[in-house]
């Protein structure tokens, strides 16, 4: 082996590496949530399977970049992330104008409203305001759900190409074979105007989704109502359907367009 190959070899092994410690480093941030804001080393050496030396150097590394924090129990965030959640809130939030919207109509509907863009093959969660019914259902801003079902979804693939279409099938349980479902939904959902899903991604969860709109008429985002099945008759649907529409019409007035939106 010459001397350069030896080298290309070590650096591959030492991005490798480099790799894998982002890796681990990202785990173990991703235990922090709003039920354990602080965590112990022992639960990041059970939850993650370091060995407890190199939990120890990874967290001693993330305590020096102001990821984590120190805590008298453990470690909690630390202020970096703070800064930066600051930022990706500013980015991210939608105006509140559109905000205003989706509260009215949760509170007028009585079920939650969330407001969905596509990323890849899932759709991302951009904004919510719940149900005021105790049993009411919970997207958390952020969370990403698969694009191979659920109301919202076939209202995002309402001008998918068929490459697109294909993708996401193949990231489905069903495979390639599903493509001609979705193409099926996002006709219909086209057709009609609106979206239903029921017991699709959650089991009995019913979803009413209709389409928001960008500058140029493409779909820029998904406008749902979601809560338990029962709280959804067949006469219900349509008149949230109707009260949907209009609230994405208002907000798509005032322009919609979201960063974390991709195109498909």
């Amino acid at each position: 082996m010459s001397e350069e190959q030896a080298r290309a070899g070590g650096d591959s092994d030492q991005q490798a590496g480099g790799v894998r410690s982002v890796r681990r480093a990202f785990d173990i941030l991703t235990l922090l949530t709003e039920d354990r804001p602080v965590i112990t080393l022992r639960e990041i050496t059970e939850s993650t399977g370091l060995a407890k030396t190199t939990a120890l150097r990874l967290v001693q590394t993330l305590e020096e970049t102001g990821l984590l924090g120190s805590h008298p129990s453990g470690y909690t965030a630390g202020p970096a992330l703070w800064r930066w959640a600051h930022l990706a809130r500013s980015q991210w939030e939608v105006p509140q104008e559109t905000r205003k919207v989706m509260r009215e109509l949760a509170d007028r509907l009585g079920e939650t409203v969330n407001l969905f863009v596509t990323r890849g093959v899932h759709r991302i969660c951009v904004a919510h305001e719940e149900s005021p019914h105790p049993l009411r259902h919970v997207v958390d801003v952020g969370d990403e759900q698969p694009l191979w079902a659920g109301a919202s979804s076939k209202i995002l693939l309402r001008d998918a190409s068929e490459v697109f279409l294909r993708r996401v099938a193949a990231a489905s349980p069903q495979g390639e074979a599903h493509v001609e479902r979705l193409r099926a939904w996002a006709t219909d959902a086209a057709e009609r105007g609106y979206a239903v899903s029921s017991s699709e991604w959650d089991e009995g969860l019913t979803a009413v989704a209709v389409p928001v709109t960008g500058r140029t008429g493409e779909v820029a985002a998904s406008l749902s109502l979601s809560g338990p099945s029962h709280r959804f008759p067949y006469e219900a649907v349509e008149r949230f359907a109707t009260e949907l529409t209009e609230g994405a019409r208002l907000i798509s007035g005032q322009g919609f367009s979201h960063p974390l939106s991709s195109a498909v």
